[in-house]
């Protein structure tokens, strides 16, 4: 049947029914989940999904004008609802009841946040809000968080059919035919596809999740649609070697993209145009094309249930640690790709496939719109409930507390390493956990290029004759409450130099948020080592999360600017990283805390340049105060010490346990504010 309607379609100027587009649609979405669940590091299948998204929804709507002078708006809503609405209800649902159960009882707030921007299709413009970075590792992503193309998409189809109608009825009206259409697509794409550019630069989650820095991947799919009658008649032959580059451009390109890359920018630029090159030389139907290989029973499958696929994915792969149990190993990732394939194929027979084609809602496309939006919104008022009404599944049963909260000793420590029960104290204090950081203190973000003395880098005693500079990265800020109360006891100004992501070090670093080197870091380093020669401080406070790119250089280079400052020198090692999130670890465990307690070696980072750094602090003169002994013992570093939880994310330490370390770290300092 499939083959005599293909052989059939060719005859005619333009296929009602290609079979390429079918078997493109299913190599895009086993990009996607090949690289989500981490199988194969392939990007750009969103970018070739935007493409055919925008190529068919055009061809629809192009060929609808034509036929009867105008857009069906209730028609075209409808069919949208009837496809995407149902199945984004069941997988927004579902995932929001694993989360209450499996997930981290700390996170489910935000997640319904998340499930409820989702349903409204404005998921891509929460994350731009959040400053996402989309591929980042930590622990930190929601369950939701795919949700942003769809948004996209989705937006793209609330407006697409006005617009492309609108522009439409101008050119006729004014020329007689298309050109102002095209006119328009081509300045959609060249002005869209310039923000993307250039917002990849200077706000990269703005640039990767935001509508117009993506639109122009839709639009240039609309634009090959209006083109799509003129190449129909293109060379058969040179139609295939086109479809068959495509190819070659849309997969190869998408192998060379690394989490180096910036994204979306230029690097999505091979996607899109090899996904082009495929649908223009597919438009002439060549019998040698790439559809020889695109057309095959599998891909036509996998492409009936990719919707589906691409919801269930990422929900199944951001909670399959919680409900397994454990870390998400390899054999895992296929296991995530199998299981998520499953309820795709069952969501699409049991759901999709009977919305899409119930009669009454065809034949009333009314009744269409009407079921949609009752999913949308019973979803999103699910999500509400959730958000502000439903208890937290938070465990009831606790240990007594036991004395004094926070580090009190190397015993507090070995005690702690072998506690298994959340105290009472520390079951309390957990849901205010992720926002115990500290209190005092100025760090500048990842934007900043320069230094900028301010009111709230002064704490401590603000009037105080002595000074100490605590210089650092987020690594330094997190010690803000312990400074503040040591310049209080000390009567000393404290005064705070800290840059998110910024080593003090003269070294370069590849920042994951922005996908390149961290140039801003750079220029802010230096102004800081300008300000140091203004404030001439008695105490210099050096600290900051060890880093790969580290460089014995580049520490030689730092201390030689601070000694020559005349300042004492204070080394203060870094903290341990536990290597995921605390918080949200405890509150799964709280009956075995101890599974959340990473060990020693694994939580010192890079020990060989922890001891560089430390090597050359000595050469100048730096007292070093090694804070090993206050998080760890007996090869562990426990996560809750003496009923005080450490850590409010997956590396930095809270504020409490920050102030409990004053007694560790103040003799250092008073001693150095002596000499």
């Amino acid at each position: 049947m499939t083959r005599h309607r293909s052989t059939a379609a060719q005859t005619e100027p333009l296929r009602k029914y290609r079979p390429d587009i079918q078997g493109l649609r299913a190599v895009a979405i086993m990009m996607v989940v090949s690289m989500h669940v981490g199988i194969l590091d392939i990007h750009g299948g969103v970018d070739v999904s935007f493409v055919l998204s925008g190529f068919l929804i055009g061809s629809q709507l192009l060929a609808e004008i034509d036929k009867t002078g105008k857009v069906s708006l209730t028609k075209f809503w409808a069919r949208r609802m009837r496809r995407l609405a149902p199945g984004m209800a069941v997988v927004i649902l579902a995932t929001a009841a694993l989360a209450w159960v499996y997930g981290s009882p700390l996170r489910f707030r935000d997640y319904m946040e998340d499930g409820f921007a989702s349903a409204l299709s404005v998921m891509n413009w929460r994350l731009v809000e959040t400053g996402t970075d989309y591929f980042a590792n930590d622990g930190t992503q929601s369950p939701y968080q795919h949700f942003w193309s769809l948004g996209i998409e989705e937006q793209f189809y609330v407006a697409a059919p006005i617009v492309l109608f609108v522009t439409a009825w101008l050119s006729r009206a004014l020329f007689g035919n298309r050109v102002l259409v095209g006119l328009f697509l081509t300045a959609v794409v060249g002005g869209s596809l310039y923000l993307s550019i250039q917002q990849t630069a200077s706000n990269q989650p703005l640039a990767y999740f935001g509508t117009h820095t993506r639109i122009w991947e839709l639009a240039f799919g609309i634009l090959l649609a209006l083109g799509a009658p003129l190449l129909s008649r293109m060379n058969h032959g040179l139609a295939a070697i086109i479809s068959w580059a495509g190819l070659a451009v849309a997969i190869g390109t998408a192998l060379l993209i690394t989490p180096e890359t910036p994204l979306p920018g230029y690097a999505v630029a091979g996607p899109v145009l090899g996904a082009s090159m495929i649908i223009a030389g597919g438009c002439a139907a060549p019998r040698l094309g790439a559809e020889r290989l695109l057309n095959n029973p599998v891909f036509n499958s996998v492409a009936n249930v990719s919707y589906g696929w691409y919801l269930w994915h990422w929900p199944v792969l951001i909670l399959w640690p919680d409900i397994t149990g454990h870390e998400l190993s390899y054999s895992d990732r296929f296991r995530v790709a199998s299981l998520s394939l499953i309820l795709a194929y069952a969501m699409y027979y049991m759901v999709e496939a009977r919305f899409r084609n119930n009669p009454q809602l065809v034949a009333r496309p009314w009744k269409g719109i009407f079921a949609g939006g009752t999913a949308v919104a019973g979803t999103a008022a699910a999500a509400a409930f959730a958000m502000t009404t439903l208890p937290l599944n938070l465990s009831t049963t606790a240990v007594a507390a036991d004395g004094k909260v926070g580090y009190s000793g190397p015993d507090s420590v070995r005690k702690s390493v072998l506690q298994t029960k959340l105290s009472n104290v520390a079951q309390s204090a957990l849901p205010k956990s992720p926002d115990d950081k500290t209190h005092y203190g100025c760090i500048d973000n990842t934007q900043v290029t320069e230094f900028v003395m301010r009111d709230n880098c002064v704490i401590g005693d603000p009037e105080g004759k002595t000074s100490i500079v605590v210089i650092g990265d987020s690594h330094a800020w997190q010690w803000g409450d312990a400074f503040h109360e040591i310049g209080r006891k000390l009567n000393a100004r404290i005064i705070t130099m800290a840059k998110g992501g910024c080593s003090p070090e003269v070294y370069s670093i590849q920042n994951p948020e922005l996908n390149r080197k961290y140039s801003e870091c750079d220029s802010w380093r230096e102004s800081a080592f300008d300000e140091l020669e203004k404030v001439k401080p008695d105490v210099i406070v050096v600290t900051n999360r060890v880093r790969r790119e580290a460089r014995e250089a580049g520490a030689e280079k730092a201390f030689q600017v601070f000694e020559d400052t005349g300042a004492k020198l204070v080394y203060l090692t870094d903290s341990p990283q536990p290597g995921r999130n605390v918080p949200d670890c405890l509150a799964t465990h709280t009956d075995d805390i101890s599974s959340c307690n990473p060990a020693q070696d694994q939580a010192i980072e890079y020990p060989e340049y922890r001891e560089m750094e430390q090597r050359v602090a000595k050469r100048h003169g730096a007292e070093i105060i090694d804070t090993l002994p206050a998080f760890c013992a007996s090869d562990v570093c426990p996560t809750v010490i003496a009923d005080q939880i450490v850590y409010f994310d997956s590396s930095h330490i809270t504020a409490g346990y920050a102030k409990s370390l004053v007694p560790y770290l103040q003799p250092t300092l008073k001693e150095a504010l002596a000499d």
